[in-house]
């Protein structure tokens, strides 16, 4: 095999071993969900209730809602809680710390399970980080015992 032969094949193991790092880092930086500017790199689907996204679907009765807690409807991605007697509230459930879904609620908290972000009941804010924004607020509807999106 001649010199230039050689300097040809190994250019291209080169390029392909440079190729497979950027495609290893390019998942890596969207496994993360942040892009360099610290925004949001996924796909985003509508916040609930926003531009008529599942208005008027029926979420829950109102004794379905513990007082002082929530209840998490994923599959509309909303919280809903019911920080004092009567009062209902309702949340994105998509954490603002890197998107993920918020699965628990206990002792007055809304928990996200990928870094330990917590929100409180009352209002969406942040009581605990990595967090730093509040979760939006969803507005909702109760009618009688019935708890809607608006």
């Amino acid at each position: 095999m001649t010199a230039s032969q050689e300097s040809g094949r190994m250019l291209g193991r080169r390029t392909i071993v440079t190729a497979a790092g950027a495609v290893g880092l390019a998942a890596t930086l969207t496994a993360c969900g942040k892009s360099d500017n610290g925004s949001d790199t996924a796909v985003e689907k509508p916040v609930p209730g926003e531009d008529g996204a599942d208005a008027g679907a029926v979420l829950a009765k109102t004794a379905d809602i513990p007082e002082g807690g929530g209840k998490i409807f994923a599959d509309q991605g909303v919280v809903v809680t019911q920080p004092t007697a009567g009062q209902f509230k309702a949340f994105s459930s998509k954490c603002t710390h890197q998107g993920c879904a918020v699965t628990t609620i206990k002792n007055g908290m809304i928990n996200c399970p990928c870094h330990g972000s917590q929100f409180a009941v009352a209002d969406g804010s942040v009581t605990h980080d990595p967090a730093t924004k509040p979760l939006p607020s969803v507005q909702i509807k109760v009618q009688g015992d019935s708890i809607t999106l608006a």
